[in-house]
């Protein structure tokens, strides 16, 4: 099996789809790149037995094969190639592949390609096609907000629920939540899932805004398409959390405040709050907010008083630093708005003016003050 490619294009699609390589694979062949070759039709495919990525080129070739090739091996040597073809020489008996380019050539040797493990098929699937737009910013309204317990593998991953009227997507870990909708995509059914964070993560990597992705599920699979990427994830098994059970809906006290303030405030306040709890108290009355924080261990502390508006009962309420300043990032309007109900129950923090077709709620569960 031979075949004639530029070495920048494979370069570029094998690091499209690297990102899916683990340092710790149970079986050595997931080590390799699956290069299978149909009709002047590359395509290579990555593993980690869980999320499978392929993608697919055009190269010059006169017969069709499969072997699986070393994929740090090779990602080395085209990082330190320049641009320009190269001949790949496959000898199917022996799987001694040979790069020959320019100056020079390379030999290694591969393994068999029936040995990769194959690709799931989908069976009784349902379909929804999404903007690539959409589904990036999804994906980064949310992943951070997922859980890393191994107790609990469902809150690792993002929750998503289609319907006809919405798509939504909600991550938790139980210390805080984030809901996404949007309202400009719609599933023909409903359904649910749960998505890894493996798989989002490639994804925010490869997809472009401008891409159409057809994303095809059943109860095991998840498959997205677009452009010359194929992803195959499975989905996490199991119950999500009754979620919209946890959101307060009584919420008489409301903040208002400019976002980056906020974020700038809570920043420099959180340096001296404790390194165990993250703890900074936040005081509301009137049309003033102090925000401040105390490590009782070194004697440190801070506070800042900030102009607000705000309706409601005078009140403190201690968070954890850290999620808000995640939640503050993750936002991106000029204004915020958080609607709390007593210092025991969580706070919801939202955009102050929703976007047309988004919907996104942040939810944070306060810190019991001393």
């Amino acid at each position: 099996m031979n075949f004639v490619i530029s070495s920048a294009t494979l370069l570029k699609h094998l690091q499209e789809i690297s990102g899916v390589l683990s340092t710790s694979n149970t079986l050595p062949i997931l080590d390799n790149f699956l290069f299978e070759i149909s009709d002047n039709q590359l395509m290579v495919q990555a593993s980690d037995s869980e999320t499978i990525i392929r993608t697919t080129m055009d190269v010059e070739s006169k017969e069709n094969g499969k072997i699986c090739m070393p994929a740090k091996l090779l990602l080395d040597v085209l990082k330190n190639l320049p641009d320009q073809p190269c001949t790949f020489s496959v000898d199917m008996d022996k799987f001694a592949i040979e790069i020959a380019y320019d100056n020079g050539k390379s030999q290694m040797v591969g393994f068999d390609g029936d040995d990769f493990p194959k690709t799931p098929t989908l069976e009784k699937s349902s379909s929804i096609k999404i903007t690539g737009a959409i589904l990036a910013t999804a994906i980064n309204k949310t992943l951070f907000a997922t859980g890393v317990d191994d107790l609990r593998p469902v809150m690792s991953g993002v929750f998503c629920e289609f319907s006809p009227e919405s798509i939504t997507f909600v991550a938790t870990d139980a210390h805080k939540l984030v809901r996404y909708t949007r309202t400009d995509s719609q599933a023909t059914g409903s359904s649910s899932f749960i998505l890894p964070k493996k798989p989002l993560n490639l994804l925010k990597a490869t997809v472009s805004n401008d891409e159409e992705v057809l994303l095809e599920y059943n109860d095991s699979n998840a498959v997205f398409t677009f452009g010359s990427i194929i992803l195959v994830c499975r989905l996490i098994d199991g119950k999500y959390p009754n979620y919209e059970a946890v959101i307060p809906k009584e919420n008489p006290n409301v903040l208002t405040i400019d976002r980056l303030q906020f974020l700038s405030s809570v920043k420099r306040v959180s340096i001296f709050a404790n390194k165990t709890t993250h703890q900074i108290k936040l005081k509301l009355a009137g049309s003033e907010l102090s925000l401040s924080a105390e490590d009782l261990d070194f004697s440190n502390k801070a506070n800042e008083r900030i102009t607000c508006n705000y309706s409601g009962d005078d009140m403190e309420i201690g968070f954890n630093s850290r999620f808000l300043m995640e939640m503050l990032n993750n936002l991106d309007t000029n204004e915020v708005r958080l609607e709390m109900s007593e210092p025991s129950r969580a706070g919801l923090l939202m955009p102050s003016e929703s976007k047309e077709n988004e919907d996104i709620l942040m939810l944070v569960m306060p810190v019991m003050l001393k």
